[in-house]
Protein backbone atom coordinates (compact mmCIF):
# COMPACT_ATOMS: atom_id res chain seq x y z
CA UNK A 1 0.00 0.00 0.00
CA UNK A 2 1.29 3.44 -0.87
CA UNK A 3 2.02 5.53 2.22
CA UNK A 4 -0.13 8.63 2.53
CA UNK A 5 1.94 11.78 2.86
CA UNK A 6 1.73 13.40 6.29
CA UNK A 7 -0.17 16.69 6.14
CA UNK A 8 1.58 19.88 7.05
CA UNK A 9 0.34 21.56 10.22
CA UNK A 10 0.40 25.25 9.32
CA UNK A 11 -0.36 28.44 11.10
CA UNK A 12 -2.64 30.80 9.21
CA UNK A 13 -1.04 34.13 9.89
CA UNK A 14 -0.10 35.62 6.50
CA UNK A 15 3.56 36.61 6.27
CA UNK A 16 6.38 36.58 3.76
CA UNK A 17 8.77 34.80 6.13
CA UNK A 18 8.34 31.04 6.37
CA UNK A 19 9.95 28.63 8.85
CA UNK A 20 9.95 24.83 8.58
CA UNK A 21 10.24 22.73 11.77
CA UNK A 22 11.01 19.07 11.08
CA UNK A 23 11.15 17.67 14.62
CA UNK A 24 9.04 18.24 17.74
CA UNK A 25 9.61 21.64 19.34
CA UNK A 26 8.01 22.80 22.58
CA UNK A 27 5.04 25.12 22.17
CA UNK A 28 6.98 27.96 23.84
CA UNK A 29 9.35 28.04 20.87
CA UNK A 30 6.64 27.65 18.25
CA UNK A 31 4.67 30.51 19.80
CA UNK A 32 7.68 32.84 19.59
CA UNK A 33 8.25 31.92 15.96
CA UNK A 34 4.60 32.50 15.05
CA UNK A 35 4.84 36.09 16.28
CA UNK A 36 7.07 36.95 13.32
CA UNK A 37 6.70 34.21 10.74
CA UNK A 38 4.54 31.55 9.19
CA UNK A 39 5.50 28.25 10.81
CA UNK A 40 5.03 24.82 9.23
CA UNK A 41 5.67 21.64 11.23
CA UNK A 42 6.51 18.52 9.25
CA UNK A 43 7.79 15.79 11.55
CA UNK A 44 9.63 12.66 10.37
CA UNK A 45 9.79 14.04 6.86
CA UNK A 46 11.64 11.81 4.35
CA UNK A 47 14.92 13.27 3.13
CA UNK A 48 13.77 13.45 -0.49
CA UNK A 49 10.65 15.35 0.54
CA UNK A 50 12.74 17.80 2.57
CA UNK A 51 14.90 18.52 -0.47
CA UNK A 52 11.74 19.04 -2.54
CA UNK A 53 10.01 21.55 -0.24
CA UNK A 54 12.96 23.42 1.32
CA UNK A 55 13.04 26.04 -1.51
CA UNK A 56 9.84 27.49 -0.02
CA UNK A 57 11.40 28.36 3.36
CA UNK A 58 13.57 31.09 4.86
CA UNK A 59 14.55 29.09 7.96
CA UNK A 60 14.77 25.45 8.97
CA UNK A 61 14.72 24.18 12.57
CA UNK A 62 15.81 20.62 13.36
CA UNK A 63 16.91 18.45 16.24
CA UNK A 64 19.42 15.58 15.89
CA UNK A 65 17.29 13.32 13.70
CA UNK A 66 17.13 15.45 10.53
CA UNK A 67 20.23 15.30 8.33
CA UNK A 68 20.80 18.73 6.80
CA UNK A 69 23.18 17.66 4.08
CA UNK A 70 24.66 19.64 1.22
CA UNK A 71 21.83 18.73 -1.15
CA UNK A 72 19.27 20.13 1.29
CA UNK A 73 21.26 23.33 1.73
CA UNK A 74 21.86 23.83 -1.98
CA UNK A 75 18.16 23.30 -2.66
CA UNK A 76 17.23 26.01 -0.14
CA UNK A 77 16.93 28.93 -2.53
CA UNK A 78 15.40 31.18 0.17
CA UNK A 79 17.11 29.55 3.12
CA UNK A 80 18.90 32.06 5.38
CA UNK A 81 19.02 30.33 8.77
CA UNK A 82 19.28 26.76 10.10
CA UNK A 83 18.46 26.31 13.78
CA UNK A 84 19.51 23.27 15.82
CA UNK A 85 17.31 22.74 18.87
CA UNK A 86 20.15 21.45 21.02
CA UNK A 87 23.93 21.67 21.21
CA UNK A 88 25.57 19.37 18.66
CA UNK A 89 25.49 20.27 14.98
CA UNK A 90 26.99 17.00 13.67
CA UNK A 91 23.90 16.50 11.50
CA UNK A 92 24.34 19.84 9.67
CA UNK A 93 26.86 20.39 6.89
CA UNK A 94 28.45 23.56 8.29
CA UNK A 95 30.83 24.00 5.38
CA UNK A 96 28.02 23.91 2.84
CA UNK A 97 25.94 26.32 4.92
CA UNK A 98 28.80 28.80 5.27
CA UNK A 99 29.60 28.61 1.57
CA UNK A 100 25.98 29.54 0.84
CA UNK A 101 25.96 32.34 3.42
CA UNK A 102 23.41 30.49 5.58
CA UNK A 103 23.67 31.16 9.31
CA UNK A 104 23.59 28.14 11.63
CA UNK A 105 22.49 28.69 15.23
CA UNK A 106 22.01 26.28 18.12
CA UNK A 107 20.75 26.20 21.72
CA UNK A 108 23.80 25.28 23.82
CA UNK A 109 22.83 26.52 27.27
CA UNK A 110 19.24 25.50 27.99
CA UNK A 111 19.88 21.76 28.46
CA UNK A 112 23.07 21.97 30.57
CA UNK A 113 21.32 21.38 33.88
CA UNK A 114 19.31 18.48 32.45
CA UNK A 115 22.44 16.79 31.08
CA UNK A 116 24.31 17.27 34.37
CA UNK A 117 21.39 15.87 36.37
CA UNK A 118 21.21 12.87 34.06
CA UNK A 119 24.92 12.17 34.55
CA UNK A 120 24.42 12.19 38.32
CA UNK A 121 21.30 10.02 37.99
CA UNK A 122 23.23 7.48 35.94
CA UNK A 123 26.02 7.51 38.50
CA UNK A 124 23.59 6.51 41.24
CA UNK A 125 21.86 3.99 38.99
CA UNK A 126 25.05 2.13 38.12
CA UNK A 127 26.55 2.44 41.61
CA UNK A 128 23.45 1.08 43.38
CA UNK A 129 22.31 -1.42 40.70
CA UNK A 130 18.92 0.30 40.57
CA UNK A 131 17.77 -0.87 37.09
CA UNK A 132 18.83 -4.48 37.75
CA UNK A 133 17.07 -4.53 41.13
CA UNK A 134 13.94 -3.02 39.60
CA UNK A 135 13.86 -5.65 36.85
CA UNK A 136 14.29 -8.42 39.44
CA UNK A 137 11.37 -7.03 41.47
CA UNK A 138 9.21 -7.01 38.34
CA UNK A 139 10.02 -10.70 37.91
CA UNK A 140 8.77 -11.34 41.47
CA UNK A 141 12.27 -11.78 42.93
CA UNK A 142 13.51 -10.46 46.28
CA UNK A 143 17.30 -10.66 46.50
CA UNK A 144 18.87 -7.89 48.58
CA UNK A 145 22.32 -9.46 48.70
CA UNK A 146 22.77 -9.69 44.91
CA UNK A 147 22.40 -5.92 44.46
CA UNK A 148 24.73 -4.55 47.12
CA UNK A 149 25.97 -1.23 45.75
CA UNK A 150 28.78 1.30 46.11
CA UNK A 151 28.57 4.57 48.06
CA UNK A 152 29.50 7.83 46.32
CA UNK A 153 30.35 9.90 49.40
CA UNK A 154 34.12 10.33 49.86
CA UNK A 155 34.71 8.89 46.38
CA UNK A 156 36.54 10.61 43.53
CA UNK A 157 34.60 12.00 40.57
CA UNK A 158 36.69 12.53 37.43
CA UNK A 159 35.25 14.94 34.84
CA UNK A 160 36.68 14.79 31.32
CA UNK A 161 35.83 18.10 29.60
CA UNK A 162 35.02 20.99 31.89
CA UNK A 163 32.61 23.13 29.93
CA UNK A 164 29.10 24.13 30.98
CA UNK A 165 27.84 20.60 31.64
CA UNK A 166 31.06 19.44 33.25
CA UNK A 167 30.97 22.42 35.61
CA UNK A 168 27.39 21.64 36.65
CA UNK A 169 28.30 18.00 37.28
CA UNK A 170 31.22 19.16 39.45
CA UNK A 171 28.94 21.35 41.58
CA UNK A 172 26.58 18.46 42.22
CA UNK A 173 29.35 15.95 42.89
CA UNK A 174 30.95 18.24 45.47
CA UNK A 175 27.54 18.63 47.12
CA UNK A 176 27.43 14.85 47.47
CA UNK A 177 30.71 14.88 49.39
CA UNK A 178 32.90 13.77 46.50
CA UNK A 179 36.41 14.90 45.62
CA UNK A 180 36.39 16.23 42.04
CA UNK A 181 39.20 15.95 39.48
CA UNK A 182 38.99 17.54 36.03
CA UNK A 183 40.85 17.11 32.77
CA UNK A 184 40.57 19.93 30.27
CA UNK A 185 43.71 21.26 28.52
CA UNK A 186 42.03 24.62 27.98
CA UNK A 187 40.76 25.19 31.52
CA UNK A 188 42.76 27.82 33.44
CA UNK A 189 43.98 26.51 36.78
CA UNK A 190 42.55 29.61 38.49
CA UNK A 191 39.00 28.77 37.37
CA UNK A 192 39.36 25.17 38.51
CA UNK A 193 40.57 26.31 41.92
CA UNK A 194 37.69 28.76 42.24
CA UNK A 195 35.26 25.85 41.75
CA UNK A 196 37.08 23.58 44.20
CA UNK A 197 38.22 21.25 41.42
CA UNK A 198 41.68 19.71 41.01
CA UNK A 199 43.06 20.05 37.47
CA UNK A 200 45.05 16.95 36.47
CA UNK A 201 46.24 15.06 33.39
CA UNK A 202 43.89 12.60 31.68
CA UNK A 203 46.10 9.70 32.74
CA UNK A 204 46.06 10.75 36.41
CA UNK A 205 42.30 11.26 36.32
CA UNK A 206 41.63 7.82 34.84
CA UNK A 207 43.96 6.11 37.29
CA UNK A 208 42.53 7.90 40.35
CA UNK A 209 38.79 8.44 39.86
CA UNK A 210 36.08 6.09 41.09
CA UNK A 211 33.54 7.57 38.67
CA UNK A 212 34.57 9.05 35.30
CA UNK A 213 32.00 11.30 33.60
CA UNK A 214 32.59 12.37 29.98
CA UNK A 215 31.60 15.83 28.76
CA UNK A 216 33.51 16.44 25.51
CA UNK A 217 32.17 16.96 21.99
CA UNK A 218 32.74 14.44 19.23
CA UNK A 219 35.57 15.86 17.11
CA UNK A 220 38.54 14.11 15.54
CA UNK A 221 40.72 14.64 18.62
CA UNK A 222 38.10 13.06 20.93
CA UNK A 223 36.93 10.16 18.74
CA UNK A 224 37.58 6.97 20.74
CA UNK A 225 39.17 9.11 23.45
CA UNK A 226 38.34 6.33 25.90
CA UNK A 227 39.99 3.41 24.13
CA UNK A 228 41.47 0.10 25.29
CA UNK A 229 44.71 1.74 26.40
CA UNK A 230 42.94 4.33 28.54
CA UNK A 231 40.41 1.85 29.91
CA UNK A 232 43.39 -0.16 31.14
CA UNK A 233 44.43 2.83 33.27
CA UNK A 234 41.17 2.79 35.22
CA UNK A 235 40.69 0.97 38.51
CA UNK A 236 38.75 -2.32 38.37
CA UNK A 237 36.31 -0.76 40.85
CA UNK A 238 35.69 2.33 38.67
CA UNK A 239 32.56 3.25 36.70
CA UNK A 240 32.37 5.08 33.34
CA UNK A 241 29.49 7.49 32.62
CA UNK A 242 28.85 8.97 29.18
CA UNK A 243 26.13 11.54 28.44
CA UNK A 244 28.27 13.39 25.86
CA UNK A 245 28.62 11.67 22.45
CA UNK A 246 28.80 7.97 21.69
CA UNK A 247 31.87 8.11 19.49
CA UNK A 248 34.16 9.26 22.31
CA UNK A 249 34.11 5.72 23.76
CA UNK A 250 35.42 2.62 21.98
CA UNK A 251 32.40 0.45 22.71
CA UNK A 252 34.07 -2.87 21.83
CA UNK A 253 36.97 -2.09 24.17
CA UNK A 254 34.50 -1.10 26.90
CA UNK A 255 32.61 -4.38 26.65
CA UNK A 256 35.86 -6.34 26.73
CA UNK A 257 37.02 -4.47 29.85
CA UNK A 258 33.70 -5.22 31.58
CA UNK A 259 33.74 -8.87 30.53
CA UNK A 260 37.26 -9.32 31.87
CA UNK A 261 36.45 -7.65 35.20
CA UNK A 262 38.79 -4.72 34.59
CA UNK A 263 35.96 -2.23 35.13
CA UNK A 264 33.07 -2.34 37.59
CA UNK A 265 30.40 -0.90 35.32
CA UNK A 266 29.30 1.74 32.85
CA UNK A 267 26.29 3.99 32.30
CA UNK A 268 25.63 5.12 28.73
CA UNK A 269 23.10 7.62 27.42
CA UNK A 270 24.72 7.99 24.00
CA UNK A 271 26.06 5.53 21.45
CA UNK A 272 28.23 5.56 18.33
CA UNK A 273 25.12 4.50 16.41
CA UNK A 274 21.66 5.53 17.58
CA UNK A 275 19.68 3.47 18.17
CA UNK A 276 22.54 1.00 18.77
CA UNK A 277 22.54 -2.15 16.67
CA UNK A 278 24.99 -3.80 19.05
CA UNK A 279 22.60 -5.48 21.50
CA UNK A 280 25.48 -6.18 23.91
CA UNK A 281 25.35 -2.57 25.08
CA UNK A 282 21.71 -2.66 26.14
CA UNK A 283 21.78 -6.19 27.57
CA UNK A 284 25.13 -6.27 29.33
CA UNK A 285 24.60 -6.86 33.08
CA UNK A 286 27.22 -4.24 34.01
CA UNK A 287 25.91 -1.49 31.73
CA UNK A 288 23.01 0.86 32.50
CA UNK A 289 21.59 2.43 29.34
CA UNK A 290 19.11 5.17 28.46
CA UNK A 291 18.04 6.27 24.95
CA UNK A 292 19.80 9.66 24.71
CA UNK A 293 17.75 11.29 27.47
CA UNK A 294 20.34 13.82 28.65
CA UNK A 295 18.26 16.81 27.59
CA UNK A 296 14.88 15.17 28.04
CA UNK A 297 13.26 17.12 30.81
CA UNK A 298 10.19 19.28 30.36
CA UNK A 299 12.09 22.33 31.54
CA UNK A 300 15.04 21.69 29.23
CA UNK A 301 12.81 21.16 26.20
CA UNK A 302 11.03 24.46 26.87
CA UNK A 303 14.35 26.23 27.31
CA UNK A 304 15.88 24.74 24.17
CA UNK A 305 12.82 25.62 22.09
CA UNK A 306 12.84 29.22 23.35
CA UNK A 307 16.59 29.63 22.89
CA UNK A 308 16.68 28.33 19.33
CA UNK A 309 13.55 30.28 18.34
CA UNK A 310 15.05 33.55 19.55
CA UNK A 311 18.32 32.87 17.76
CA UNK A 312 16.54 32.06 14.48
CA UNK A 313 14.40 35.19 14.66
CA UNK A 314 17.42 37.39 15.48
CA UNK A 315 19.25 36.00 12.45
CA UNK A 316 16.25 36.50 10.18
CA UNK A 317 16.10 40.15 11.34
CA UNK A 318 19.76 40.60 10.39
CA UNK A 319 21.01 40.67 13.98
CA UNK A 320 23.94 38.60 15.23
CA UNK A 321 22.64 35.83 17.49
CA UNK A 322 25.04 34.93 20.32
CA UNK A 323 24.67 31.21 19.56
CA UNK A 324 25.74 31.47 15.91
CA UNK A 325 28.05 28.53 15.16
CA UNK A 326 29.38 29.59 11.77
CA UNK A 327 30.74 32.91 10.58
CA UNK A 328 28.81 35.03 8.06
CA UNK A 329 30.37 35.14 4.61
CA UNK A 330 32.94 37.84 3.92
CA UNK A 331 33.46 39.73 0.69
CA UNK A 332 35.68 37.60 -1.59
CA UNK A 333 38.42 40.24 -1.83
CA UNK A 334 38.53 40.68 1.96
CA UNK A 335 38.64 36.94 2.51
CA UNK A 336 41.46 36.54 0.00
CA UNK A 337 43.49 39.20 1.79
CA UNK A 338 42.90 37.84 5.28
CA UNK A 339 42.82 34.09 4.70
CA UNK A 340 46.60 33.43 5.01
CA UNK A 341 46.82 35.40 8.27
CA UNK A 342 43.62 33.89 9.71
CA UNK A 343 45.06 30.45 9.01
CA UNK A 344 48.40 31.49 10.51
CA UNK A 345 46.76 32.86 13.69
CA UNK A 346 44.73 29.70 14.29
CA UNK A 347 47.66 27.35 13.67
CA UNK A 348 49.98 29.34 15.92
CA UNK A 349 47.42 29.12 18.71
CA UNK A 350 46.99 25.38 18.20
CA UNK A 351 50.76 24.98 18.51
CA UNK A 352 51.10 27.29 21.50
CA UNK A 353 48.39 25.63 23.59
CA UNK A 354 50.10 22.24 23.19
CA UNK A 355 53.29 23.65 24.69
CA UNK A 356 51.74 24.59 28.05
CA UNK A 357 50.98 22.19 30.87
CA UNK A 358 47.66 23.78 31.85
CA UNK A 359 45.03 25.99 30.26
CA UNK A 360 46.23 29.60 29.92
CA UNK A 361 44.68 32.43 31.87
CA UNK A 362 45.76 35.02 29.30
CA UNK A 363 46.60 35.11 25.61
CA UNK A 364 48.50 38.10 24.27
CA UNK A 365 48.34 38.54 20.49
CA UNK A 366 51.14 40.74 19.13
CA UNK A 367 50.81 42.04 15.57
CA UNK A 368 53.95 43.38 13.93
CA UNK A 369 53.63 45.20 10.61
CA UNK A 370 50.89 46.70 8.49
CA UNK A 371 47.80 44.84 9.71
CA UNK A 372 44.29 46.19 9.19
CA UNK A 373 42.87 48.10 12.15
CA UNK A 374 40.02 45.58 12.44
CA UNK A 375 41.65 42.47 13.90
CA UNK A 376 38.46 40.78 15.12
CA UNK A 377 38.81 37.93 12.64
CA UNK A 378 42.46 37.33 13.59
CA UNK A 379 41.62 37.49 17.29
CA UNK A 380 38.79 35.02 16.75
CA UNK A 381 41.15 32.70 14.86
CA UNK A 382 43.53 32.66 17.83
CA UNK A 383 40.68 31.93 20.26
CA UNK A 384 39.43 29.22 17.89
CA UNK A 385 42.86 27.58 17.86
CA UNK A 386 42.99 27.64 21.65
CA UNK A 387 39.47 26.49 22.49
CA UNK A 388 37.95 24.52 19.65
CA UNK A 389 39.94 21.24 19.42
CA UNK A 390 38.17 19.70 22.42
CA UNK A 391 35.82 22.53 23.30
CA UNK A 392 32.05 22.37 23.25
CA UNK A 393 31.55 25.09 20.67
CA UNK A 394 32.23 26.07 17.12
CA UNK A 395 34.24 29.27 17.46
CA UNK A 396 33.89 32.12 14.98
CA UNK A 397 34.25 35.90 15.04
CA UNK A 398 30.67 36.24 16.28
CA UNK A 399 31.09 34.24 19.48
CA UNK A 400 34.86 34.07 20.04
CA UNK A 401 35.13 36.85 22.61
CA UNK A 402 32.12 35.56 24.55
CA UNK A 403 33.49 32.02 24.68
CA UNK A 404 36.91 33.25 25.79
CA UNK A 405 35.25 35.21 28.58
CA UNK A 406 33.21 32.19 29.65
CA UNK A 407 36.36 30.06 29.84
CA UNK A 408 38.13 32.67 31.95
CA UNK A 409 40.59 33.51 29.17
CA UNK A 410 41.81 37.13 29.05
CA UNK A 411 42.64 38.28 25.52
CA UNK A 412 45.05 41.18 24.98
CA UNK A 413 46.15 42.61 21.62
CA UNK A 414 49.26 44.68 20.88
CA UNK A 415 50.52 46.42 17.76
CA UNK A 416 54.17 47.05 16.89
CA UNK A 417 56.15 48.09 13.86
CA UNK A 418 57.64 45.36 11.69
CA UNK A 419 60.96 43.88 12.80
CA UNK A 420 63.43 41.22 11.75
CA UNK A 421 63.08 42.09 8.08
CA UNK A 422 59.54 40.68 7.85
CA UNK A 423 56.60 42.82 6.78
CA UNK A 424 53.91 41.16 8.95
CA UNK A 425 54.20 38.66 11.81
CA UNK A 426 51.87 37.42 14.55
CA UNK A 427 53.01 36.33 17.99
CA UNK A 428 50.79 34.29 20.33
CA UNK A 429 51.92 34.48 23.94
CA UNK A 430 50.17 32.34 26.58
CA UNK A 431 50.34 32.99 30.31
CA UNK A 432 49.59 30.41 33.01
CA UNK A 433 51.95 31.48 35.76
CA UNK A 434 54.86 31.47 33.32
CA UNK A 435 54.51 32.42 29.67
CA UNK A 436 55.13 30.56 26.41
CA UNK A 437 55.18 32.19 22.98
CA UNK A 438 55.31 31.29 19.31
CA UNK A 439 55.69 33.72 16.42
CA UNK A 440 54.81 33.15 12.80
CA UNK A 441 54.60 34.69 9.36
CA UNK A 442 53.18 33.89 5.94
CA UNK A 443 56.22 32.89 3.89
CA UNK A 444 56.13 31.58 0.35
CA UNK A 445 52.35 31.60 0.59
CA UNK A 446 52.11 29.27 3.59
CA UNK A 447 51.79 29.83 7.37
CA UNK A 448 55.09 29.16 9.13
CA UNK A 449 56.39 29.42 12.67
CA UNK A 450 59.58 31.46 12.82
CA UNK A 451 60.19 31.47 16.56
CA UNK A 452 59.39 29.15 19.47
CA UNK A 453 60.18 30.83 22.76
CA UNK A 454 63.65 32.33 22.36
CA UNK A 455 64.66 30.07 19.48
CA UNK A 456 64.46 31.18 15.84
CA UNK A 457 63.35 28.47 13.44
CA UNK A 458 61.47 28.03 10.15
CA UNK A 459 58.72 25.41 10.16
CA UNK A 460 55.58 24.77 8.17
CA UNK A 461 52.60 24.69 10.53
CA UNK A 462 51.16 21.38 9.45
CA UNK A 463 50.91 17.78 10.55
CA UNK A 464 52.48 15.87 13.43
CA UNK A 465 55.66 17.28 14.98
CA UNK A 466 58.01 16.26 17.77
CA UNK A 467 59.49 19.25 19.62
CA UNK A 468 62.53 18.62 21.81
CA UNK A 469 64.19 21.23 24.02
CA UNK A 470 67.72 20.10 24.63
CA UNK A 471 71.32 21.02 25.27
CA UNK A 472 73.15 21.74 22.01
CA UNK A 473 75.58 18.81 21.94
CA UNK A 474 77.10 16.75 19.14
CA UNK A 475 75.07 13.67 18.26
CA UNK A 476 71.70 14.78 19.69
CA UNK A 477 69.95 14.70 16.32
CA UNK A 478 71.39 11.28 15.55
CA UNK A 479 70.26 9.78 18.87
CA UNK A 480 66.67 10.98 18.43
CA UNK A 481 66.62 9.92 14.77
CA UNK A 482 67.93 6.46 15.64
CA UNK A 483 65.17 5.86 18.19
CA UNK A 484 62.49 6.94 15.71
CA UNK A 485 64.03 4.80 12.98
CA UNK A 486 64.11 1.71 15.17
CA UNK A 487 60.39 2.26 15.88
CA UNK A 488 59.69 2.56 12.12
CA UNK A 489 58.51 6.17 12.52
CA UNK A 490 59.27 8.09 9.34
CA UNK A 491 60.71 11.62 9.55
CA UNK A 492 59.43 14.14 7.02
CA UNK A 493 61.69 17.07 8.04
CA UNK A 494 63.96 18.30 10.80
CA UNK A 495 64.86 21.82 11.89
CA UNK A 496 67.03 23.04 14.76
CA UNK A 497 67.09 26.46 16.44
CA UNK A 498 69.64 27.41 19.09
CA UNK A 499 70.65 30.40 21.15
CA UNK A 500 74.41 29.84 20.74
CA UNK A 501 76.82 27.00 19.89
CA UNK A 502 76.68 24.33 22.65
CA UNK A 503 74.01 26.35 24.42
CA UNK A 504 70.27 25.63 24.46
CA UNK A 505 68.42 24.39 21.38
CA UNK A 506 65.01 23.33 20.15
CA UNK A 507 64.70 20.45 17.71
CA UNK A 508 61.57 20.20 15.54
CA UNK A 509 60.97 16.90 13.77
CA UNK A 510 58.10 16.31 11.35
CA UNK A 511 56.62 12.80 11.55
CA UNK A 512 54.49 10.85 9.10
CA UNK A 513 52.83 8.95 11.95
CA UNK A 514 52.39 9.34 15.69
CA UNK A 515 55.06 7.43 17.65
CA UNK A 516 54.09 5.07 20.50
CA UNK A 517 54.33 6.41 24.05
CA UNK A 518 57.36 4.23 24.87
CA UNK A 519 59.29 5.84 22.00
CA UNK A 520 58.71 9.27 23.52
CA UNK A 521 59.88 7.91 26.87
CA UNK A 522 63.10 6.68 25.25
CA UNK A 523 63.72 10.12 23.77
CA UNK A 524 63.06 11.79 27.12
CA UNK A 525 65.67 9.50 28.68
CA UNK A 526 68.47 10.77 26.41
CA UNK A 527 71.00 12.76 28.42
CA UNK A 528 70.67 16.43 27.53
CA UNK A 529 67.00 16.24 26.50
CA UNK A 530 65.07 18.61 28.79
CA UNK A 531 61.54 18.48 27.37
CA UNK A 532 59.68 16.51 24.70
CA UNK A 533 56.28 17.48 23.25
CA UNK A 534 54.31 15.73 20.53
CA UNK A 535 52.07 18.28 18.79
CA UNK A 536 49.47 18.02 16.04
CA UNK A 537 48.58 21.00 13.86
Amino acid sequence: MQEVAQPIERTHRPTTTRILVTEPLAESGLALLREEAEVDTRYKIPHEELVRIIPEYDALIVRSGTKVTRDVIEAGERLRVIGRAGTGVDNIDLRAATERGIIVVNAPTANCIAAAEHAIALMFAVARNIPQAHQAMQRGEWDRHRFVGTAVVDKVMGIVGFGRVGGEVARRARGLGMRVLAYDPYLPRERAQALGVELVSLEELLATADFISLHVPLVESTRNLINAERLALMKPTAYLINVARGGVVDEDALIQALDEGRLAGAALDVFSEEPPRDTRLATHPKIVTTPHLGASTTEAQIGVATEVARAVLMSLRGELAPTTVNAPMLAPETLRELRPFVDLAERLARLAVQLVAHGPSEVRIIYRGAFNEDTRLLRAAVIKGLLEPIGEYHVNFVNADLLAQQRGLRVVEERHTATDGLSETIEVRLTNGDYHSVQGAVLRGSPRVIRIGDFWIDLELQGCMLLCRNQDRPGMIGKVGAILGEADVNISFMQVGRDQPRGQAVMAIGLDEEPPADVLDQIRAIEGIEDVRLVEI
